[in-house]
């Protein structure tokens, strides 16, 4: 498709964007080892050998100079190196994206980058090496220390492989993250704690833990596995928010936990419905303009993508988003905030005045789901265990 040029997103409009809210990137690498059951993400089996590292590199950099017009003079204050599991590309290959991005792009001086990794690409030395490129936050997918569950879940490494990655994040980092998932096929409450003990005992300042959920087009969809029914999923839930309290750690988003000074700066842009660029095979971008507010999608396939960035072409897809879509946009991401959001940021981040979300947050109150005062909204406890309920009120 033909891209919209700054004009176009400039032009006059009926929101009125006071400032424009904080940047961030994110940067798609596609290939796994191994597409597990569970993933609808847009990730690619291939082989290591196999991967085009350095034409995916060259696309990257042409995908971000082509968008630079819509970005300029804005800092960039997180970078999210995701997949597809990122760490199957070189070191060498790392430092070069993120050399590439420096020289492009504003950073601030404290930017967060954070690389995705997993155990079974592991190797002694390797994430010292992503360290040294420039990346300064590490997220390991773990998902599970019992290793029944993780064949279970297709995953490729083992819980000693998990251990070790870990130990070795803690050594090279100074934060990181540890990805967990619970109500998983089979899993008692017992399992649970031990997987949730384990990762504790490891000292991540940042743990996120999430509900496995079996989305379409994927081949648990086709293939359902039996999980726990809701009231055990619940109890599992209430006892990994016991003991990550009982460990001095903060659930401040519904599925994050950290130590002081240790939340993930990128994520909470997204729930804070900061802007974001997406550069990579499938991508998505969400960027503000005084008048408009905009989603971008680039080309899915791999292949397509790199021939399309190449040429000038990255983008699938280019739309505003409608007027009155913004209120459930909004509030799918900032409702998932333990904290809730300042009102004056919904009017500041979608343009809109606050009479627009009056009824469905009275509705909200009456149903306690939220409370609020005369600057801010939060989810109530009930609000939070009922997120999906509380979110729904503000559908257009």
């Amino acid at each position: 498709m033909a891209v919209r040029d700054l004009a176009h997103h400039m032009r006059p409009g009926t929101l009125q964007l006071p400032a424009l809210p904080p940047l961030s990137l994110y940067v798609h690498l596609p290939w796994c080892l191994h597409k597990c059951p569970y993933c609808d993400f847009n990730s690619h089996e291939m082989r290591p050998s196999e991967m085009p590292e350095q034409r995916y590199l060259d696309a990257l950099r042409a995908d971000l100079e082509a968008a630079l017009p819509l970005i300029w003079g804005r800092q960039v204050h997180s970078i999210f190196i995701g997949g597809g599991t990122p760490s199957l590309f070189s070191p060498e290959g790392i430092a070069r994206l993120i050399s590439e991005v420096r020289a492009r792009l504003n950073l601030v001086a404290d930017c967060e980058i954070t690389l995705e990794a997993n155990p079974g690409t592991f190797e002694k030395d390797r994430f010292k090496a992503f360290r040294a490129a420039g990346v300064t936050r590490l997220s390991v997918g773990v998902q599970s220390f019992d290793d029944d569950k993780l064949r279970a879940l297709g995953r490729v490494h083992d819980s000693r492989q998990a251990v070790a990655a870990l130990e070795e994040a803690a050594a090279t980092f100074e934060t990181f993250n540890l990805d967990l998932m619970y109500a998983l096929p089979g899993q008692t409450l017992e399992q649970l704690e031990a997987d949730v003990t384990q990762a504790l005992a490891l000292l991540p300042p940042h743990l996120s833990i999430y509900h496995l959920t079996i989305e379409p087009n994927t081949y648990f969809a086709k293939f359902p596995p039996v999980t726990p029914p809701d009231d055990l999923a619940y109890a599992m839930l209430d006892r990994i928010t016991e003991m990550t309290t009982a460990a001095g750690m903060e659930r401040y988003e519904v599925s994050a936990y950290a130590k002081p000074g240790h939340r993930c700066w990128h994520n909470f842009n997204y729930w804070s419905f900061g802007d974001y660029l997406g550069i990579g095979a499938g991508a998505h971008s969400k960027l503000s303009f005084p008048h408009h507010v905009v989603r971008q999608v680039r080309k899915r396939e791999p292949r397509l993508y790199m021939d399309g960035a190449l040429a000038g072409a990255a983008i699938a897809q280019d739309e505003d988003v409608a007027r009155t879509e913004l209120p459930f946009e909004f509030m799918l991401n900032a409702l998932r905030l333990k904290e809730g959001f300042a009102l004056q940021d919904f009017s500041d981040r979608t343009g809109l005045p606050l009479s627009v979300i009056e009824q469905p947050l009275r509705e909200a109150q009456a149903r306690g789901l939220v409370e609020r005062d005369l600057a801010s909204v939060k989810p109530t406890e009930r609000g939070f265990d009922f997120l999906s309920d509380l979110q729904s009120l503000f559908l257009p």
